[in-house]
C-alpha cells in the first residue's frame, strides 16, 4: 500500500461521498481532499491535510475556492490569519450584490 492509500484511509468515507476514493490521485485530487476535509472533516482531519500538503499550499488551495460555506471561511481566515478578502469565495460574493428580500 503506497502512502497516498494510508492517507486517504485516515478519513472518514463521508468526506469524500461523492467520489471514488480509489481514484484519488494526490496531485490532481488535492483542491477537492482539502477542500472536502475543511468542510466536512474534523479538527484532526485538517491537521492530517496540513501535515501532508503543508500549511502554505493548504492556504493557497483554500484562497483560490469558489465556495465556502460562511463558517468554514471565517473558521479558516482565523486559523491561518489570512485576511478573508484573500480569499476567492469571499471576494466573489462581494461582487455579487443581492436583490433586497420583502
Amino acid at each position: 500500500m503506497d502512502n497516498f492509500s494510508v492517507f486517504i484511509q485516515q478519513f472518514k468515507p463521508h468526506l469524500f461521498w461523492d467520489v471514488d476514493v480509489s481514484e484519488l490521485d494526490p496531485e490532481a485530487s488535492k483542491r477537492l481532499i482539502i477542500q472536502g476535509v475543511f468542510t466536512r472533516g474534523s479538527l484532526k482531519d485538517m491537521h492530517t491535510v496540513i501535515s501532508n500538503y503543508g500549511q502554505n499550499e493548504v492556504v493557497e488551495v483554500l484562497c483560490t475556492l469558489n465556495y465556502l460555506e460562511p463558517k468554514t471561511l471565517n473558521f479558516v481566515s482565523k486559523l491561518f490569519n489570512t485576511p478573508k478578502d484573500k480569499f476567492r469565495c469571499y471576494t466573489r460574493k462581494q461582487s455579487s450584490p443581492q436583490h433586497w428580500s420583502s
